[in-house]
């Protein structure tokens, strides 16, 4: 018998359509990389993971091939996601090599168990003994420091890249949720065909995503004499007119047209999500409001917007962005009401 123990780092997995985060029990989140692989296609090398494969989005030459394998919250490519998560994985707990550690994965609430599956077979490939199978709005309430298991309901929607994920949540489990594919990813897309339509300008992917992050918003700020404050950034494309480079100036306000049809889906989703519920839920619901959570859910003055639509008190987590990694992570403190929680488990 070895006198060494090989190291165990039991972790959460945010196993996002724009990003992945982990969480290292003790550790806090230690890695959040854009879920993003380029490839050799010759070979089928991985050349990069994360970030520097985000990177060479719309620049990569035709040898390399870059690959977002998760689409709407599901994955598209099982190869590819099974190779960029054990890139992360080994980034996360750098030399040490890691066996017989659990893992709780957050998936987004409309998955079917084919798709859990799928998710379940990628990470005990890399080792794990244990799975849990965890909703993303459970793992972004517990992330966000609601109180799962009271028998008062709460409320949460999650906004994350592929999906939006709404859930009531009583008694530690989901009573009534939905599930849209639409969040961050048609975002960006509304703002990139605004662009081309409104100003004749073609910008990619990653300049949409920046002007959502500089000057998107669900409704315009006014000042104390009644008047609407206007933020800029700045955007470059291509002139559509011209055929060259352009760079312009664009406002919170064209951002504002941009994403009111998303935004518009997003709430209505709130709504068809509250109609669902039994009427004593309904009242608590009306009591403690709702709580948003994912990148989504900082878009400035959606709770606003989204409280003005449903006469309910709107919070925006303080993690927002981390909370789903967070309450992954958070999950594994108490195995016995993960199992409670989790909607799958395998054990290896």
């Amino acid at each position: 018998m070895s006198m060494f123990k090989v190291p165990t780092k039991d972790m959460g997995i945010d196993l996002g359509t724009a990003n992945t985060l982990i969480y290292i029990k003790e550790s806090g989140i230690v890695l959040n990389e854009p879920s993003v692989i380029a490839v050799e296609k010759r070979r089928g090398k991985t050349i990069a993971v994360g970030l520097e494969a985000k990177n060479m989005i719309g620049k990569a030459p035709a040898n390399i091939e870059v690959v977002r394998p998760l689409r709407e919250g599901v994955i598209s490519d099982f190869d590819r996601t099974a190779d960029m998560l054990t890139a992360f994985i080994e980034k996360a707990v750098s030399a040490n090599k890691v066996r017989n550690f659990r893992v709780v994965v957050g998936v987004p609430s409309g998955v079917t168990e084919v798709e859990k599956r799928a998710v379940e077979e990628v990470v005990q490939s890399l080792g794990a003994s244990e799975v849990y199978i965890l909703e993303e709005p459970m793992a972004a309430a517990i992330g966000s420091g609601l109180d799962v298991d009271s028998s008062t309901a709460c409320m949460i929607a999650d906004i994350g890249g592929g999906t939006t994920d709404i859930a009531i949540i009583a008694l530690g489990g989901i009573v009534v949720s939905s599930s849209i594919r639409y969040a961050g990813d048609k975002f960006n897309e509304a703002v990139i065909n605004y662009m081309r339509k409104r100003h004749a300008l073609l910008i990619g992917e990653r300049t949409a995503e920046k002007l959502k992050m500089q000057v998107g918003c669900a409704a315009l700020d006014v000042d104390e004499n009644g008047e609407e404050i206007i933020e800029t950034a700045k955007a470059s494309g291509r002139d559509l007119i011209t055929g060259l480079p352009k760079t312009m100036e664009v406002t919170n306000k064209d951002m504002l047209l941009a994403l009111q049809e998303s935004i518009d889906v997003v709430v209505d989703g709130v709504k068809a999500t509250i109609e669902k519920a039994p009427p004593e839920i309904a009242s608590d619901i009306a009591e403690n409001g709702l709580m948003l959570s994912g990148g989504g859910g900082l878009i400035k003055n959606l709770d606003r917007v989204i409280s003005d639509a449903t006469g309910m008190k709107v919070t925006t987590a303080e993690n927002a962005f981390e909370a789903v990694a967070a309450g992954t992570g958070m999950s594994l403190n108490d195995i016995e009401k993960l199992k409670i929680y989790a909607s799958s488990v395998h054990r290896g």
